[in-house]
């Protein structure tokens, strides 16, 4: 789990509900390096309309830090912990926040998305099956949707586009 390596990695750190901002503020302020995806929002009140910068994964910021620096990121205001599988944290592969950075500098829309992966229970939420459940497949390019009779073990599968279901 925690490599040998003596380099910093990166981590995901869930924060206080409305808190991001302010962790990574903290995080910058202590010279630690850390990265906050956001995306811009309008928001409208009676008398005029203002784009809002939110964080593209509400409750979560992420930071680079050696694992012996833990303790002064746990103790930047509005860090809830140090996210990881079961009990103990873990470090986020590099690509993956390469890949975040990556779409952040570049001028495409993007806008948050249920996490989908592959034999992961789904319902349809809009289209003509909306409110159907299935297991979402991939094959080749395409998204398969697959609706099953689970008592004759029987199943129909469907190309479908993965914006139009939501994990289950």
């Amino acid at each position: 789990m925690f490599d040998a390596e003596n380099r910093a990695r990166w981590y995901a750190l869930r924060t206080r509900s409305r808190h991001e901002k302010h962790v990574r503020d903290w995080l910058a302020n202590q010279g630690i390096e850390r990265l906050l995806p956001t995306l811009g929002r309008i928001s409208q009140w009676k008398d005029r309309k203002k784009v809002i910068e939110l964080p593209l994964f509400p409750g979560y910021c992420f930071a680079q830090f050696f694992w012996q620096d833990r303790l002064a990121v746990l103790k930047v205001p509005g860090v809830v912990q140090i996210v990881g599988s079961g009990t103990s944290p873990e470090p986020i592969p590099d690509e993956e926040i390469d890949a975040l950075k990556k779409l952040m500098d570049s001028t495409l829309a993007y806008d948050a998305h249920p996490y989908l992966q592959e034999g992961m229970a789904v319902k349809v939420i809009r289209g003509p099956l909306e409110g159907v459940r299935g297991v979402l497949l991939r094959k080749e390019r395409r998204y398969r949707l697959v609706i099953s009779v689970h008592l004759i073990k029987q199943s129909a599968a469907v190309e479908i586009d993965a914006a139009g279901v939501m994990p289950i």
